[in-house]
């Protein structure tokens, strides 16, 4: 039997996974590269489907300009490179409806309306 003093890094969360919590948590953009298309996201939702973690948000900024209608994205969060937490905060979208089917169960963390 062998001891090892290492941690064991496969049920650790990745970098970009603490970034994305971070972001939903605080309310905060994050700027990606998503399919080689730069971009600035609200992200609302952290949330995993058949084992893999997606991001559901608003593109509030892609490839430096402004979408012309707001509308909900999902990104599968290991397609989103060279992610950053921006001070930039953003409002939670109407869009958003925590109570689809396919949160249920499976969310890891979602934006809440503040309280009061």
């Amino acid at each position: 039997m062998k001891l090892t003093t290492q941690a064991d890094t496969s049920s650790q969360p990745s970098t970009s996974t603490l970034l994305v919590l971070e972001a939903i948590v605080r309310l905060r953009c994050l700027s990606a590269e998503y399919n080689r298309t730069r971009m600035i996201l609200a992200p609302h939702i952290l949330y995993t489907r058949d084992d893999k973690l997606y991001v559901d948000g608003v593109v509030i900024v892609r490839e430096g300009m402004i979408p012309r209608e707001e509308k909900m994205g999902t990104f599968k969060l290991d397609g989103l490179k060279e992610l950053n937490l921006l001070e930039r905060a953003f409002a939670i979208s109407a869009l958003f409806d925590s109570t689809l089917d396919k949160y249920q169960g499976v969310t890891l963390m979602g934006v809440e309306p503040q309280a009061g």
